[in-house]
């Protein structure tokens, strides 16, 4: 693929060394390595103070330890610079002994979200968050992410599981919408202890036009505050335009 960005080009996106090679791609890519400072500040801003220690998943490729003093990053495999290998459905910390447990892209890779949820009730202390930047479904997403996109969006599927596969292949960008707007009201039965405090779709066009991790750029990094106010001007229309979601869940008493 002509676009395909030339440092992941052909290589197995299971494969540790890509996820890596991603992390070089957001520190280069000025206009991305901005929405990934946008993402972590919404999240950053999310968390409660206080005592407790903060969670990332799939933090192999980012930098939001810039952002949250003290995070505990962690891989489904080893990275450079990880602090833990974990898997989300199997969290290795004592009953609310966090404060938060934050993640961008990655609950829709998560094979079984029922078991992380289960965990994360488990582990975050009461008044804690679940903070996430997830992708999102829209009419225009679901041209985009299911023409354009080589993960799969199925927002028909009447499963919250993923069919069996790699820890980064196994997906579907359209969990996140299934769960939190789609099944909203299965999610708030099953899950009492959680209350769904902001689902904010965002980001119609930026990160499309940043090429993401996987596609070279398409707009330079000076565009990067006239594209956002571009955007901005948008909001109206944010329900049908949105490619994701800032969605941020409180744990109840």
């Amino acid at each position: 693929m002509l676009l395909a960005h030339p440092l992941t080009r052909d290589l197995d996106i299971d494969d540790p060394r890509t996820t890596h090679l991603r992390q070089q791609i957001i520190q280069k890519k000025k206009f991305l390595r901005q929405i990934y400072e946008e993402w972590y500040q919404a999240i950053s801003k999310a968390l409660p103070s206080g005592e407790g220690a903060v969670l990332e998943l799939g933090a192999g490729a980012g930098f939001m330890k810039d952002f949250v003093p003290n995070l505990i990053t962690s891989e489904i495999f080893y990275c450079p610079n990880i602090r833990a290998v974990l898997d989300a459905s199997r969290l290795p910390f004592v009953a609310r002994s966090l404060r938060g447990i934050v993640m961008t892209d990655v609950l829709h890779h998560l094979p079984h979200a029922r078991h992380f949820f289960m965990e994360a009730t488990r582990c975050v202390r009461p008044g804690g968050v679940v903070a996430m930047i997830e992708p999102w479904v829209s009419s225009w997403s679901r041209f985009v992410y299911s023409r354009l996109h080589h993960e799969p969006f199925q927002p028909d599927s009447l499963s919250w599981e993923l069919p069996a596969a790699g820890p980064l292949s196994g997906a579907n960008g359209a969990l996140p919408w299934i769960i939190f707007l789609r099944d909203r009201l299965k999610f708030e039965r099953e899950f009492p202890q959680w209350h769904i405090e902001l689902v904010k779709p965002i980001m119609p066009f930026r990160y499309l036009l940043s090429g993401g991790v996987s596609l070279r750029i398409f707009a330079p990094g000076w565009s990067f505050r006239l594209c956002k106010e571009l955007e901005n001007g948008l909001w109206r229309w944010s329900n049908q335009l949105a490619m994701f979601a800032q969605i941020v869940l409180r744990r109840l008493a």
